[in-house]
């Protein structure tokens, strides 16, 4: 063997995880995060998922090959703990040595509080400079987050924090995430920095066709009203202007009282609801209670892209997927 060689075969044995030309090797937590990351890594490296589609982030047993790219991560990207409050001391475990970025506490992030009760009020998203200016001002960040401390509103299946976790439905959030995705990276590989980038800028340009195209799929029917399953999708609806009226669930981990059924079956009535929007994850019964005896239509919405296949493309068909589901079922 050459000493040319020989020089390039040590250093990819010594290097271990550092495999694929000094390519760092990345874990994310669920399939839209992955997607932002994979458009940046594009070309370049391939990052590793932890939360398999399907899955309901908020519990979740890793697999042993899950556990293993955490153990091997360089750089960990996730939504934080808001919505995977477990994954806190298993990033700390598994990945003592790695360069953790919780997205949700990026500079720039719109974070928006949790909404409470099973209808929302009509003015929580109107043109209000107030209330544009509370959901996204960093300044009150510790005053809202007193308010909530002691919060009992039934999101038993998200995090403590004051914060709803649903931020990846929000595209301007994920134009934000793509340069720190990029610049995290390539503090990580400098060698590659100019590719990241360069995907990143790319992922931006289409990130607004996709902002243009969903504003179009949406224009037709904004007379309409829908109800969703669970409060997951504000992040949306504040992005393109299109309320919903309210939830089944405020949360994701029990199902609502006879109470909040019929407050609901109430409203939709009331209103002259036109859809109620189930998820792939949730028991389909409680849709087909609360429709029972109205006229509204039904669809299904699913924040996480359970059907998608993983990757670059996944994170654009997700949002797609959500303005076509609405348009359709009004």
């Amino acid at each position: 063997m050459s000493r040319k060689l020989l020089t390039l075969s040590l250093t990819t044995t010594l290097m271990g995880g550092w495999a694929y030309a000094d390519t760092p090797q990345v874990a994310v937590d669920i399939a839209p995060v992955h997607s932002l990351v994979a458009r940046v890594m594009d070309g370049v490296g391939t990052p590793d998922l932890i939360i398999q589609p399907g899955a309901s982030p908020h519990e979740y047993s890793l697999r042993p090959s899950e556990a293993a790219a955490l153990q091997n991560a360089n750089l960990v990207f996730w939504i934080g703990p808001d919505l995977t409050p477990w994954l806190t001391d298993t990033i700390k475990t598994l990945a003592p040595d790695a360069a953790v970025t919780a997205l949700m506490e990026v500079d720039g992030t719109i974070k928006l509080e949790f909404r409470e009760g099973a209808l929302f009020e009509a003015h929580a998203h109107e043109d209000d400079d107030d209330h544009v200016d509370e959901a996204h001002d960093d300044h009150d960040e510790e005053a809202r987050h007193d308010d909530h401390d002691d919060e009992e509103t039934g999101h038993e299946g998200h995090g403590q924090g004051a914060h709803d976790p649903h931020a990846w439905l929000s595209p301007q959030n994920a134009m934000t995430w793509l340069n720190v995705i990029a610049g995290q990276l390539s503090a990580a590989d400098p060698d590659n920095a100019g590719a990241y980038f360069t995907n990143a800028a790319a992922g931006r340009t289409e990130m607004e066709a996709l902002i243009g195209e969903v504003i179009a799929t949406l224009d037709p029917v904004r007379d309409g009203q829908f109800l969703v399953f669970h409060d997951a999708y504000q992040y949306f609806e504040m992005d393109f202007d299109f309320p919903a009226s309210g939830a089944i669930s405020i949360g994701d981990a029990s199902d609502p009282s006879p109470a909040r059924i019929a407050e609901i079956q109430d409203r939709i009535a009331e209103q002259g609801i036109d859809c109620v929007l189930a998820e792939p994850q949730f028991n389909p019964g409680l849709v087909a209670t609360v429709l029972d005896g109205t006229e509204a239509g039904t669809g299904m919405l699913d924040p996480l892209g359970s059907d998608l296949e993983p990757g670059p493309a996944l994170y654009s068909q997700l949002i797609r997927n959500l303005s076509t589901a609405l348009a359709g079922c009004m």
